[in-house]
């Protein structure tokens, strides 16, 4: 990775705040190093030493785990025009929300039966490009192609707040910071991430960043001090996030592929027992996805593994399995221009598929699971959305 030298941190500048310094750093690495030591080359999750965790999860297969029932429901209020973007609340089994290109943003609610759509929110003049839910549920942030972003109250479809992009541009993706909820990052087509306030509507001072490209996907790490955005142009960049100012500080570069857009990042922490590699999925138009293990607390990554999928030009999405510390070996899901979503072992180095869900009829845009991994909804280039019910063992 690119390693920028001019970074001002480097000149004691005030007003950052350095979560871990260098030297605790090495240590913890060292101590890293210490409890991986026993592992096999390449390894995630140290299964071996997790049987407690493996008993919450009933000692069962990945395989057995993601087996699925069927089709629990199938939304097509947004048919004819592709869902990019479809999303649980938080730490909730039964409200999605899916946003669309024809402008829209659908609410829904799947118990009780039968599955609803609870609102419709309008007020974007063209596509929605991307949302994200609040910590609390309580409010979406949705990005658009008409170059504004708007802040929603989820309890009555009510906009609160319409936001200009800065630079006037089509907004593409937005993430909120984790910890503090009044500050949203968004990404827009003139290659540039920009902090906002949703209280003020404005940009935070030094929250601003140019990439290589136009911005197709952010995300932050849990504690919100890392944040990594890629470009149209095969480029990956890390910031250090300043928690008490909203700035950011350019880190490290990463060419995944020179010319192959990163439609998706997803970040995982893993700190548990199961689980301690932080790392990152990543979609790349490259008929691939990729793994990579965060190194440093500078966001450095490196290749792990790579998993065959059909993709070479839609925005296909991939997330991790929330449960996936408490399972036999760890799991992820991904979209497809293949019309499957499919679920993939990343701990197995050959032989990594673990399951493949058919039904959709265009190339499968996003997934997303429930908190407890009950239902898993995933939408596609058409418009559908189809939640998938799990097998109950």
């Amino acid at each position: 990775m690119e390693d920028f030298e001019d970074d001002p941190r480097a000149l004691g500048t005030r007003g950052h705040l350095r979560s871990v310094s260098r030297g605790s750093y090495q240590l913890q690495a060292q101590m890293n190093r210490a409890v991986y030591e026993d592992r096999p080359p390449g390894s995630v999750v140290p299964t071996s030493a997790a049987e407690a965790s493996r008993a919450m999860a009933g000692d069962t297969s990945l395989s057995e785990n993601y087996a699925f029932a069927g089709m629990y429901h199938v939304f097509d209020q947004h048919v004819d025009e592709a869902v990019p973007r479809v999303r649980f609340a938080n730490d909730d089994r039964h409200r999605l929300a899916c946003c669309s290109l024809d402008g829209s943003i659908s609410l829904c609610q799947l118990v009780p039966a039968p599955p609803t759509v609870l609102r419709v929110l309008r007020g974007h003049t063209r596509g929605v490009s991307d949302f994200a839910w609040s910590l609390s549920n309580d409010i979406l942030v949705s990005t658009s192609l008409d170059a504004t972003m708007r802040i929603w109250a989820s309890e009555d479809g009510r906009c609160i707040r319409e936001i200009p992009d800065p630079d006037g541009a089509e907004l593409l993706c937005c993430t909120f910071q984790p910890v503090n909820n009044n500050l949203t990052v968004v990404g827009n087509a003139k290659h540039n991430v920009h902090v906002m306030n949703i209280s003020t509507g404005k940009k935070v001072k030094g929250g601003s960043s140019k990439l290589t490209g136009r911005v197709l996907a952010l995300s932050f790490d849990a504690p919100g001090r890392l944040l990594w955005a890629g470009d149209d142009r095969g480029s990956v960049f890390s910031f250090l996030f300043d928690m008490a100012t909203g700035k950011l500080t350019k880190a490290k570069r990463l060419v995944v592929h020179d010319g192959s857009p990163v439609t998706s990042i997803s970040a995982r922490s893993w700190v548990s027992r199961e689980a301690r590699d932080p790392s990152l999925l990543i979609n790349a138009c490259l008929n691939k996805l990729l793994l990579y293990r965060v190194v440093d607390n500078e966001g450095t990554l490196q290749l792990k593994r790579s998993f065959p999928i059909e993709q070479s030009s839609h925005p296909v999405r991939s997330i991790f399995c929330p449960l996936m510390s408490f399972r036999q070996g760890a799991c992820v899901v991904t979209g497809s221009e293949d019309m499957c979503v499919h679920f993939f072992d990343v701990e197995r180095a050959a032989k990594a598929a673990v399951n493949k869900l058919q039904g959709h009829s265009a190339p499968v845009l996003d997934v997303s699971f429930n908190c407890d991994e009950s239902l898993l909804a995933s939408s596609d280039a058409s418009g559908m959305v189809i939640v998938w019910r799990r097998e109950q063992k």
